[in-house]
């Protein structure tokens, strides 16, 4: 790896990808104490959803969570931009459309993935975004839906998109099919296409180009950031979380943490959320992974997996949880 990065000249140079029912105020919490720079995303809210539900619910977060983006899915120009306006009162640094989300769900509201095949409509509701707020408006996309070509219909959407002022895109390397395929299928299944990413920022120089999907190791990372702008992690985050203390070093040069001293820094918020009626599992969920790879993951994950959800579960199940792992790493290294 090259002399640590500048956070301030790349603002996307590392980030992790909007994950439905994983990045909540919670996870996002607990992956800025592995990465100071990371540039951390929500969960997709619909703009209906933002503008007619519960806000704070929906767009609460910690001040610690900066820098972090809002994501958006919906169609509606109009209602993007109000919704943006509301992100931006918020204090969220980014507004991110999603282009990419396969779901059912999605697609019978019109928004998502489906949405490549209308990169007008998409360009309309970036303007529309765009003139809202002063803060960045992005895309997250697809190489394609279905039948698509990679090439043609990829370099169609984004020549249109862009044609409206968007600078910022993140590409998921890989098509969705709508069509005989499941949301979770959708995410091993079309097969990965690194290379069509590359070729999209040599056609496109100018735009910001951040590549997503499948990504988890070091060296994949250095690699894809000698052809992109950027790296976004997905599962890899969630399911690994201390590889993002590890990037970060290898990226930034911070220090890395110790997963004790992590777990330390989570105590106070678990109890600040706690004292507020919530339950510990809601953020226990989060932490099962930080020792994934060690001796006394299973350990960690079973005490926490079996009595987190307890109704007096407290900040106690996790110091048994660490005691546990910890002497399972004490008797493998004996």
């Amino acid at each position: 790896m090259t002399e640590p990065r500048t956070p301030a000249a790349n603002p996307w140079l590392l980030s992790v990808a909007p994950m439905m029912d994983w990045t909540d105020r919670h996870c996002r919490y607990f992956h800025r104490l592995l990465s100071p720079n990371a540039r951390l995303y929500t969960e997709m809210v619909t703009s209906p959803a933002l503008i007619h539900g519960d806000r704070e619910r929906l767009l609460g977060f910690d001040p610690s969570e900066h820098p972090l983006a809002l994501q958006l899915g919906g169609s509606d120009p109009a209602e993007l931009a109000e919704a943006a306006r509301i992100g931006e009162q918020f204090g969220y640094d980014e507004i991110n459309l999603n282009v990419g989300c396969p779901s059912d769900r999605v697609q019978s509201g019109r928004f998502g993935a489906c949405l490549m095949r209308e990169p007008a409509l998409v360009a309309d509701c970036f303007t529309a975004m765009r003139d809202a707020v002063s803060i960045p408006v992005t895309i997250k996309c697809r190489l394609g839906v279905d039948e698509q070509d990679e090439l043609a219909d990829l370099e169609h959407f984004i020549q249109t998109v862009a044609a409206k002022g968007c600078t910022v895109f993140v590409v998921h390397a890989r098509k969705a099919w709508l069509k005989g395929l499941s949301p979770k299928e959708n995410r091993d299944v079309p097969p990965l296409n690194y290379q069509r990413v590359y070729q999209l920022k040599r056609d496109f120089p100018a735009l910001t180009i951040i590549i997503n999907g499948g990504i988890g190791q070091l060296a994949e990372v250095e690699t894809h950031l000698q052809h992109t702008d950027g790296a976004m992690l997905g599962r890899t985050a969630y399911h690994e979380p201390y590889r993002l203390a590890e990037l970060e070093l290898a990226l930034f040069g911070t220090p890395l943490p110790s997963r004790e001293s992590v777990i330390e820094q989570m105590r106070p918020y678990i109890e600040r959320h706690l004292a507020d009626g919530g339950k510990l599992q809601h953020i226990s969920r989060h932490l099962l992974g930080l020792f994934q790879g060690l001796p006394g993951a299973r350990g960690w994950r079973r005490h926490l997996s079996e009595n987190a959800h307890r109704v007096d579960a407290d900040v106690s199940v996790l110091d048994q949880a660490l005691e546990k792992c910890l002497s399972q790493m004490r008797a493998r290294a004996a």
